[in-house]
């Protein structure tokens, strides 16, 4: 099943970077009332867990960032603090690990002109094994928080880099083990 699973979430992945591609020409031409998305950011994690609950392998990572709250107009962190973006993404397991799906809520706070730090929370639903797993985390459900931590840097207005940390577990909400699943990665991202 796992297996299935991933390959049907990496042409997922295919399919949403042509509709990105494809989204980004039609932006191109559109004002900014008319865009689907605020900031599209590619990239990989890798596990930073160690032991039976490590995870093998690299994780593509995909993540789009909408605006519906009118971060783009506000001024100084206060406001920026109070006008929260909305993240949609997957990271795919490449070695037979867990593919996650997150979506919740990101805050972008501008330390300079160039500088950015960044946190977002939310919830995951995953792929990876519940108990009884002997090489990887043991999560307990299905459905569990994702949080995340980044600091990044504006080469342009548009263009940017960011070292993020991204942690998901179910906080001992439900019922069996909680390894949780922490990673860390960088992505490439592209403001509209």
């Amino acid at each position: 099943m796992r297996v299935e699973f991933g390959k049907i979430a990496l042409r997922f992945l295919g399919l949403a970077s042509v509709a990105a591609v494809a989204v980004t020409s039609m932006a191109g031409s559109a004002n900014a009332g008319e865009q689907i998305f605020d900031e599209l950011r590619f990239g990989a994690s890798a596990s930073v867990q160690s032991g039976r609950a490590g995870e093998d392998g690299v994780f593509p990572e995909i993540t789009a960032l909408f605006d519906p709250f009118g971060y783009e107009e506000a001024v100084g962190w206060q406001q920026q603090l109070l006008h929260p973006r909305v993240h949609l993404g997957t990271s795919i397991g490449t070695s037979g690990e867990a593919t996650q799906f997150f979506t919740g809520f990101t805050w972008t706070v501008d330390l300079n002109e160039k500088l950015f730090a960044e946190a977002g929370f939310g919830g995951v639903i995953h792929t990876g094994e519940l108990d009884d797993n002997d090489d990887g985390p043991e999560l307990g459900c299905r459905v569990l928080f994702h949080e995340y931590v980044g600091a990044g840097y504006r080469f342009t207005r548009n263009w940017n880099v960011m070292a993020q940390i991204a942690h998901s577990s179910h906080a001992d909400l439900c019922d069996g083990p909680n390894d949780g699943m922490t990673r860390a990665g960088i992505q490439i991202g592209y403001k509209f």
